[in-house]
């Protein structure tokens, strides 16, 4: 990928007195953390690349706005990317209107190293699939449903879909309790002609 230094400089060049050391200082300390990193112009702003995005910047009228690609990631010390909501917020989200307000090369270089090093490992995990529920019908529901010949024989006519409702309602449950409790509304509402969401039918 060619290396957008020449393109970054005259960025730097033509944005606002106040925004041009704030740009610089972050710059610095990018290159300082990981001196493998090359520059981009993407989306008409820098970034800065290691083994993908490692982060960016860029100049608004009265602010500069920096992050890493992936911030949410990363622990946060000195309370650079935190959102308004107390929530971290995604790339680009530490915002400096002076450069006194840009935290010192030893703190941004260490949040650089390690931005870098989770590039280094590749991508995030992701999420383990969610546990697939079992259409199976559970034995407890199988009993009760023998004991009620009209609840059995409304579940018996119910589409594979709304039968599925039903045994995952059941299977869900975290507690025998809640479990023993939902068996029997089940119960009620098959003997009521009911489907699982029938509140919601009419809305």
């Amino acid at each position: 990928m060619p290396d957008d230094s020449k393109k970054v400089d005259a960025y730097i060049a033509r944005q606002p007195d106040f925004a041009r050391p704030i740009l610089e200082k972050i710059r610095k300390a990018v290159h300082k953390g990981c001196p493998d990193v090359e520059e981009a112009i993407k989306w008409g702003v820098p970034h800065f690349m290691f083994n993908g995005i490692l982060g960016g910047m860029a100049a608004f009228k009265n602010h500069v706005s920096f992050g890493f690609w992936r911030s949410k990631e990363l622990d946060d010390p000195a309370g650079l990317f935190e959102s308004g909501t107390g929530k971290k917020a995604s790339m680009c989200n530490a915002h400096f209107h002076t450069a006194k307000e840009v935290p010192n090369q030893k703190i941004l270089v260490d949040y650089v190293k390690r931005a870098a090093k989770l590039n280094e490992t590749g991508k995030p995990k992701k999420k383990a699939a969610k546990k697939k529920i079992s259409t199976k019908l559970p034995s407890d529901l199988s009993d009760r449903l023998k004991k009620n010949k009209k609840a059995k024989t409304f579940f018996d006519s119910l589409a594979p879909s709304h039968k599925r409702d039903y045994i995952e309602w059941i299977t869900e449950a975290k507690r025998d309790a809640t479990r023993q409790k939902r068996l029997e509304t089940t119960i009620e509402w098959l003997g009521e002609g009911k489907k699982r969401h029938w509140k919601y039918e009419n809305c």
